[in-house]
């Protein structure tokens, strides 16, 4: 028995999409109205055909600001959108007098470490950080002036002699 085999050619021609095909891709943009939001997308060099990028402020590229809020106040600072997060703490050191180690900054709901890059981590232009204090260390300081003003530490529980 012979099988016959058909080839199919690729090629980097004009797509159509959707409704019976009225739109072609030309110069590889493409756009697409799903419900209320409306999907771009983009031809790559390579034949890709991807979702398009934000355009404006980019991630990655320039300065950003970003709003950093503690327990009271609300800092604004301005910041390199490829630097870390703790060349981050290094500036809120300076505002906040709170040193590097004693600080914990948050973004999405995670804790971030000093090594991840804000625009790796999705930090884009007046995004909102959180800043709190390291609740280990903050108790630590607690013991300290305890221990400075030569007060006594209570304790839960008394001996009792009979």
């Amino acid at each position: 028995m012979l099988m016959k085999l058909k080839s199919k050619k690729f090629c980097r021609g004009s797509f159509k999409f959707g409704n019976g095909g009225g739109n072609n891709v030309k110069g590889g943009d493409q756009k697409v109205v799903v419900g209320n939001t409306e999907i771009k997308w983009e031809l790559r060099p390579g034949g890709m055909l991807v979702q398009r990028r934000e355009t404006g402020s980019s991630v990655g590229e320039g300065t950003i600001l970003v709003r950093v809020s503690t327990v009271s106040q609300c800092h604004d600072i301005s910041i390199e959108a490829t630097s870390t997060f703790g060349e981050l703490k290094m500036i809120l050191s300076l505002v906040t007098s709170l040193e590097p180690r004693e600080q914990r900054l948050l973004f999405k709901g995670k804790e971030r470490e000093d090594e991840e890059y804000l625009h790796m981590v999705g930090v884009r232009d007046k995004d909102k950080v959180l800043l709190l204090q390291d609740p280990a260390i903050k108790e630590m300081k607690k013991l300290r002036r305890l221990r400075s003003t030569n007060q006594q530490i209570p304790t839960a529980c008394r001996t009792i002699s009979v």
